[in-house]
């Protein structure tokens, strides 16, 4: 593990299996694992734990979302969970775009 740069600011701590979930994260990144899934119902602390593992091992990450709305909402809490860091948010619409819903009444593509 390197000197984390990564100051989580958050007056909760993890509970439940976040403290499990964040070591055996931890470790798999340590051992070199490319792949790991993190998995978990809507709510139950997903992000708070991907932040913990960032803080703890102390690089630089690129967090995925599906859609935009999900991608924003990430950015929000890691903002707020890294005040002191730079969080940075991009969509790219490379290849084509496609919008995520369209609302009929004031014919809007969101």
């Amino acid at each position: 593990m390197t000197q984390s740069t990564f100051k989580l600011v958050s007056s909760y701590k993890p509970s439940g299996d976040q403290p499990a979930a964040i070591e055996q994260l931890c470790s798999g990144i340590e051992a070199g694992d490319r792949d790991q899934v993190l998995l978990g119902v809507t709510g139950s602390g997903k992000t708070f734990t991907m932040a913990h593992v960032i803080q703890k091992m102390g690089r630089v990450s690129i967090i995925l979302a599906p859609n935009k709305t999900l991608a924003a909402q990430l950015y929000g809490e890691m903002k707020e969970f890294f005040p002191e860091n730079s969080v940075e948010y991009f969509v790219s619409y490379y290849d084509y775009y496609q919008p995520e819903a369209y609302v009929p009444k004031t014919d809007t593509y969101i």
